[in-house]
């Protein structure tokens, strides 16, 4: 009889392949309240060597951390009409606090625009004030109705930037180089996802916002996957908080406004931008762990070499982890491995060491090869960097494979059931678009005819990218 697989074929059941990824490579379980999670250990790993990169491309372009309270009073949701009216039916209430019914409800923060533009207010006087630049890692919690881990819980983690500007045009400005610059470089360059960097339509908008920015992945089945935003918020919540800056004389100018983001949702989208059905596949940039070194059997010279290899490794700038564990069967070990996708596996067993040699394995495409075990911490930088253009070049490759251009709304929805479709947004609009929801279809975001980001909806030559989206 064969072997049942590990994972759940992705041909046979998408969203059972990824729920048993999740489980067997031990990234998440569900927790004890209707759709929040628990984060585990080697999953949380991935989140932070996220925010890691992240960080240093955020403090780069010159926001700081700062820290806002959980708890928001209702009253300042109620300040921005489209705002509160965006984000109502998602909202957690607190009623009471301390044995009492509290005389004003709080909100358990869904976003905190609100919250800080309360503080912006106090903190901006004069245009010597400003930009102010500030980011935040924190906790939300959205009510879903869907949950599916790192996809859509209830609570997430997630970085918010808030920033407030003299002008349009510096607002404008810093929204579209978070959008580039952070957002874009992160995602190409680390999570090695080929995103589509566009605008969203007036209906797909940010509560509140002018325009929205975002960036699209197409997962392994073809469905999109929104990575981030950057909000333009024009002067909506300044004009709402009073959040003004005093100019010559006494004559105040109410500030521009940006805010943007990304969360945990996108540890769900390199599961899906780049697992297969062994398991994960973490590009080496991002990867916590390059390279395990792994003791074929317990044979004191063997471990001794293993130990010897991960120093030296570790030495040359490799993130390496030394798995000496021989009570567990290797083959088990292996595969758990595999499962988690760490980018190299090294395997050395007595024999090995008898030849000088270790067994290299190379999760990104696959195969095994020997190699001399003197030549490891100079032959792994260059695989690692191959490896990790290969992500990149596979994502690239299956959005455009699976990308057409289509003329009618019946062809835009039979596109999307396998990929992405492009059309006019001319000839689409918001009618149209409102017809691709009726069947689950959604504009993902508008591009320029040269796949440029447009500077409005109506630009001539627009092209709006149409999904089934998670």
């Amino acid at each position: 009889m064969a072997k049942a697989p590990v994972l759940t074929p992705q041909a046979d059941d998408f969203p059972r392949w990824y729920q048993d990824l999740i489980n067997k490579a031990e990234l998440a379980d569900n927790g004890p309240v209707r759709g929040t999670m628990v984060i585990r250990p080697y999953g949380y790993g991935l989140w932070e060597r996220m925010q890691q990169e992240m960080d240093a491309r955020i403090k780069k372009a010159g926001a700081q951390n700062a820290y806002f309270p959980m708890f928001i009073p209702q009253s300042y949701l109620t300040k921005e009409a489209e705002h509160v009216e965006g984000f109502a039916p998602e909202l957690a209430v607190v009623t009471h606090g301390g044995g009492k019914e509290l005389e004003e409800p709080v909100v358990v923060r869904p976003t905190s625009e609100t919250i800080i533009n309360e503080y912006f207010s106090k903190w901006v006087q004069s245009h010597r004030d400003l930009p102010l630049l500030i980011n935040q890692w924190a906790n939300v919690v959205r009510w879903e109705l869907r949950p599916r881990v790192f996809l859509r819980t209830t609570e997430f983690l997630w970085q918010e930037g808030h920033t407030a500007h003299a002008t349009y045009e510096d607002a404008r400005a810093y929204a579209s180089m978070i959008h580039t610059d952070v957002y874009g470089d992160f995602m190409t360059n680390i999570l090695g996802i080929d995103v589509v960097l566009g605008r969203k339509t007036a209906k797909e908008r940010f509560a509140g916002a002018i325009n929205t920015l975002t960036l699209e992945g197409m997962m392994g089945d073809g469905k999109a996957l929104q990575m981030g935003t950057s909000h333009e918020l024009g002067q909506n919540f300044a004009k709402a908080f009073n959040t003004t800056y005093q100019l010559q004389g006494a004559e105040r100018e109410h500030v521009w406004q940006t805010s943007w983001g990304v969360s945990t949702r996108m540890v769900g989208g390199l599961i899906m931008s780049h697992g297969d059905d062994n398991g994960l596949r973490v590009p080496p940039r991002l990867a916590a762990t390059q390279a395990v070194v792994l003791a074929i059997k317990g044979d004191d010279a063997v471990i001794a070499k293993v130990r010897e290899i991960g120093a030296q490794l570790e030495a040359a700038g490799i993130r390496a982890v030394v798995d000496d564990r021989t009570d567990t069967p290797f083959g088990r070990r292996a595969v758990d491995w595999e499962l988690k996708g760490v980018p190299v596996r090294i395997e050395v067993g007595p024999r090995d060491l008898e030849n000088g040699t270790a067994m290299l394995a190379r999760r990104i495409p696959g195969g095994k090869e020997p190699v001399a075990i003197d030549g490891l911490a100079a032959l792994l930088p260059g695989i690692l960097e191959e490896d990790q253009a290969l992500l990149l070049r596979q994502s690239r490759e299956r959005r455009e494979s699976r990308t057409v251009d289509v003329k009618t709304i019946d062809e835009a929805v039979e596109a999307a059931a396998t990929g992405w479709g492009r059309i006019s947004w001319a000839d689409l609009g918001p009618e149209g678009e409102a017809k691709l929801a009726e069947q689950s279809v959604s504009v993902r975001c508008i591009i320029a005819a040269d796949g440029s980001v447009p500077a409005s909806d109506d630009q001539d030559g627009n092209i709006a990218i149409v999904a089934r989206a998670y």
